[in-house]
């Protein structure tokens, strides 16, 4: 009733006397559902403040621990022709099998012999180098003779130069003993001839003393000219040493220039011949390139470029190898915001796809079929997606990851941090809120240290 009027009928009237009232006044469905209810809010209470690990979710790929365990593409580093196929899509193969025979595709390389002649130029061109070797030598040979016999020469030259001198040295004194004996018979001739004017001396005398000092001057010119001569010949001497000296000087410069050129020829050769040699190595490595093989142990997934008589550039992609031996990891990607509260060394949980799991996130030791991982790498820089890269390895403290996971398979992962209470959790979910920020143990233990 909604006991609207003051005339309370209820109070009048006993429902239960009546049919439909005992039906209605006799059920107590509504207690049982107030003890539910009470029962339930009690339990939601309580289950508040169980505690919640906070965890950061997102996707991922399988991929390879190491850069080389990952799949990779074969190609050539020259360009050709592909002409024979040795694998198919499948097939195992180890470290240096050949997998395809290429052509050469450069008219530079078409000889069959191009080896084997440039093996000819190479021995020709050393030869060469070895005549020029033997014409320094011989020239180096012709300009010692050359210095030794310019050595004497200059020597004798000198000896006569230093004839000549002594032989002016002695012209010049008889010259002074010639010109003293002028003096006397000049002297003699005078008084001898005073006196005969004065009658003591004949005229037989005076023509002998005349006589005399014309012999006398005599004797004095041609000394003279002796003296003379032999000054010339001290010039001479000097002009033939001068002359002897240029002469060997321009031989032996002559001989120098030639084995200058015989040098700088030989050198010219002997760089030739090193060019040719370096060819000829490049031109082997390039014939071992031919054969393009398998640079480790590993299963052929696909052939990109396939067909006989196909012709690729250098650099060009031929056929994807995925290595036998690897190590799993899974990479995945959060956000910025998210990027500080993950740590190396950070546990994580990991669902494959295709493995069928119960996950609470916030529960982790509840879960089924999430298996263990660790962060070991953290993205320095922003992928193009706006997230950091993290790199995850499997933790050796729990089972093992399944076997038949294959690289490429996606994974969802759950990094956990930090444990709260459910009701803190709800409450910073609802307000958006980042979970918290906090320090692994490890870090505290160091921070507690340093201080």
């Amino acid at each position: 009733m909604l006991n609207i009027s003051n005339n309370q009928l209820n109070k009048k009237i006993d429902l239960a006397d009546f049919k439909s009232g005992k039906k209605i006044m006799n059920i107590k469905y509504y207690k049982y559902f107030n003890r539910f209810l009470l029962a339930a809010a009690i339990i939601l209470l309580i289950v508040l403040f169980l505690p919640w690990t906070q965890n950061i979710t997102s996707q991922g790929t399988v991929t390879t621990l190491k850069p080389n365990q990952r799949p990779q593409h074969i190609q050539s580093q020259i360009p050709g022709r592909i002409e024979e196929w040795y694998v198919q899509e499948g097939d195992e193969v180890k470290k240096g099998d050949t997998i395809l025979r290429i052509s050469e595709v450069k008219s530079d390389y078409f000889d069959d012999r191009l080896m084997e002649r440039t093996n000819d130029q190479i021995q020709a061109k050393s030869s060469s180098v070895t005549a020029y070797s033997g014409k320094v030598d011989a020239l180096n040979r012709q300009i010692s003779a050359l210095r030794n016999e310019q050595k004497l020469k200059l020597e004798q030259t000198r000896n006569k130069l230093l004839q000549s001198r002594l032989k002016v040295k002695s012209d010049s004194i008889d010259l002074e003993a010639a010109k003293t004996n002028l003096k006397i018979a000049e002297t003699q001739f005078n008084r001898i001839q005073t006196l005969q004017e004065e009658g003591l001396k004949a005229v037989k005398d005076v023509e002998e003393k005349r006589l005399k000092l014309q012999e006398t001057q005599a004797k004095f010119i041609s000394q003279e000219n002796k003296y003379l001569a032999s000054k010339n010949e001290v010039i001479n001497a000097q002009l033939e040493l001068s002359r002897t000296n240029a002469v060997f000087t321009d031989k032996i410069s002559k001989a120098q220039s030639d084995m200058y050129t015989a040098q700088s020829s030989g050198f010219d050769t002997e760089a030739q011949v090193k060019k040719l040699e370096n060819a000829y190595s490049n031109y082997k490595k390039r014939n071992s390139l031919l054969y393009v093989t398998a640079p480790q142990d590993g299963f052929i997934n696909k052939v990109l470029t396939g067909g006989i008589g196909v012709t690729f550039k250098e650099g060009e992609q031929l056929v994807g190898i995925m290595p036998s031996q690897y190590d799993l990891a899974v990479e995945t990607f959060v956000r910025p915001i998210d990027l500080p509260l993950l740590h190396i060394g950070e546990k994580v949980r990991v669902q494959f796809d295709g493995w069928p799991a119960i996950v609470f996130s916030g529960w982790p030791n509840v879960s089924y079929g999430t298996y263990g991982a660790k962060v070991v790498a953290i993205e320095r820089f922003i992928s193009s997606n706006g997230k950091y890269r993290v790199l995850l390895a499997p933790d050796n403290t729990e089972y093992n990851w399944p076997e038949a996971i294959r690289v490429g398979s996606g994974a969802k992962t759950i990094a956990l941090l930090e444990d709260v209470p459910i009701w803190f959790e709800l409450w910073r979910q609802i307000n958006s809120f980042p979970p918290n920020y906090y320090q692994p143990e490890d870090s505290k233990t160091v921070l507690k240290k340093d201080k």
